[in-house]
């Protein structure tokens, strides 16, 4: 309370206010809570930035100008980008544990509270800057074309309170006019500039949410007005050439885009909410893809292993994990390392993400029956020598599967399930016999993709007690003094202190002993536990070599094997 009578002191004494002044601005910024700078253009006092300058010198807090603002902007996560706007609140810098935040209202304390919040409780570290200098910031960071957009709504365009437009032609001319069109595009280069796989447009009740994901993490995007989600949804449906009166049902597409001089390829995939449609890009940017196995983070034991395994001339190899953690990169590397003149080389994918030369490809399309059922009766007729199928469904896939790997074929494939024993249980499942499954399987190889420190701001720090003894559980003859590493977050890695990915393998050779498991029905535990006197170790076991490394992080490796710690 004294601070607050002193600085309504400061600023009587600096603009020489009448005593009825000094009540009305104590009313409308402590009580009220009014932005600071309307509440002294009630009292007819419009110099912003000499009223901030007073304030900064008061509280002791720095006053940015425009050219002190970032040129690239903080990733942020579950931030809304309305939010920061309209409050005129701009992070400038994470760090570990402190975020630098630049205000125009210092005072405004449930504000502050929620942005705290927003960063986890972390400690604010506080700027003042000009209103409209912060939110000019704000556009140029975040996109400027929601701006124009939001604008021409104000001026007349409504799509209607449910967020849909019965009028199609007069949809598609909105989503076909150049706000509409440039904020699209925006969204799009911001989304490449921040190395995003994939762009989320997601309608809610009172809502449009865009998020992007990046190295694995969904980080806030925009938040465009609700009236302008059938505009967007419609514009990326045309540039998919999809249907936009079809809104009941999914619907896939692609788009072929250039900007400057990155060609990207776009998987569009369209679903009906009950608050409309959610629609989601998948970037496949050519130029950023590897397909080399030495580049994919594999240890050099699995690397070896898995390179004579599949010399072998036929026989099945299974890559499990979740949708997103890179079992097709795996596979194309594994292609690509067999993809000589002497091997014919046939995949079934769904979809085909990346063209490869000299592997013939083929995109399953089961609206006119070609399933990967279907396609596979047909292929195996092509003589090939390596059959790539982009994922086992159902039963009648995984037997043509196995039947082409016991008949002198090389088949890869994948599994969604949560390690590398648990496609035992999911093939048992899905009906195929375990004496089928000895006889094809040549390994099995879960994998998870992990966020890697950026080289530029790790910071090192001496292991603590609970930390060396999660690790120790798992890797043993650690040094006395163990030095791990975490997160800071620097301009180079968009402040996250993370930049890019590699992968963590868990490798299950189907030997004698694990044939025997599997044909006696052993559940998934008990092959474990038999691969494990065999030299198997589990997922967690090569995260933790990476966090020893300083590769990666502890917290980041039990974030993403959480089933296998």
């Amino acid at each position: 309370m004294e601070e607050t009578i002193s600085l309504l002191d400061a600023f009587q004494q600096e603009f020489n206010l009448p005593e009825e002044h000094k009540r009305l601005l104590q009313q409308s910024v402590f009580v009220e809570c009014l932005p600071l700078i309307d509440a002294f253009e009630n009292i007819a006092v419009t110099d912003e930035g000499r009223i901030l300058r007073v304030m900064a010198g008061h509280l002791g807090i720095p006053m940015l100008e425009r050219e002190d603002f970032p040129e690239k902007p903080v990733l942020l996560e579950g931030v809304s980008m309305f939010f920061l706007r309209k409050h005129a609140v701009l992070p400038i810098q994470v760090e570990s544990g402190r975020v630098r935040v630049v205000v125009n209202n210092p005072l405004n304390l449930p504000i502050l509270n929620i942005i705290a919040s927003y960063f986890g409780g972390m400690e604010l570290s506080l700027c003042i800057g000009q209103r409209e200098e912060i939110r000019t910031a704000i556009d140029r960071l975040y996109g400027t074309a929601a701006r124009e957009a939001e604008q021409q709504s104000r001026d007349g365009i409504t799509i209607g309170a449910d967020g849909f437009e019965e009028d199609l032609e007069h949809l598609k001319g909105l989503a076909q006019e150049a706000p509409i069109v440039r904020l699209v595009n925006v969204l799009i280069s911001r989304a490449l500039d921040m190395r995003a796989s994939d762009i989320h447009f997601e309608p809610f009740e009172r809502s449009f949410q865009v998020r992007c994901r990046v190295d694995g993490v969904l980080f806030d995007l925009d938040q465009p007005q609700k009236a302008m989600q059938s505009a967007i949804v419609s514009r990326l449906k045309l540039m998919a050439n999809l249907n936009i009166a079809e809104r009941r049902l999914p619907q896939d597409g692609k788009i072929k885009i250039r900007f400057g001089n990155r060609e990207v390829d776009i998987r569009v995939s369209s679903v009906p909410t009950i608050y409309g449609e959610s629609v989601v890009l998948r970037l496949l940017a050519q130029e950023s893809v590897e397909y080399d196995l030495t580049n994919l983070g594999m240890h050099r034991k699995d690397l070896d292993y898995v390179g004579n395994l599949i010399e072998r001339p036929y026989g099945m190899i299974l890559v499990t994990g979740p949708t997103g953690s890179g079992k097709t990169t795996t596979l194309y590397g594994v292609l690509k390392k067999l993809n000589t003149v002497t091997r014919k080389i046939i995949t079934v994918e769904d979809p085909v993400e990346y063209q490869i030369n000299g592997i013939n490809q083929v995109q399953v399309r089961p609206q006119i029956g070609l399933t990967f059922a279907n396609a596979l009766r047909s292929l195996v007729r092509q003589d090939p020598d390596v059959l790539l199928i982009g994922e086992i469904r159902d039963k009648e896939t995984a037997d043509i599967a196995i039947e082409s790997a016991l008949t002198g074929h090389l088949v890869l494939s994948t599994l969604h399930t949560n390690d590398a024993p648990g496609a035992i249980t999911r093939l048992r499942d899905i009906g195929i016999e375990s004496f089928l499954m000895a006889d094809s399987l040549l390994s099995i190889m879960a994998q998870r993709l992990i966020r890697v420190l950026c080289p530029h701001c790790k910071m090192e720090y001496s292991a603590r007690e609970g930390d060396r003894n999660r690790i120790g559980e798992l890797l043993h003859d650690l040094p006395p003094s163990l030095t791990l590493y975490r997160n800071k977050g620097c301009e180079r890695c968009g402040y996250t202190g993370y930049r890019g990915r590699q992968a963590i393998f868990e490798v299950l050779p189907v030997n004698e002993s694990v044939k025997s498991a599997i044909v006696a029905g052993n559940d998934a535990g008990t092959i474990a536990r038999i691969a494990f006197e065999l030299g198997y170790r589990q997922l967690a076991h090569h995260g933790f070599q990476k966090v020893v490394e300083g590769m990666t992080s502890l917290s980041e490796v039990l974030r993403v094997t959480s089933l296998s710690v």
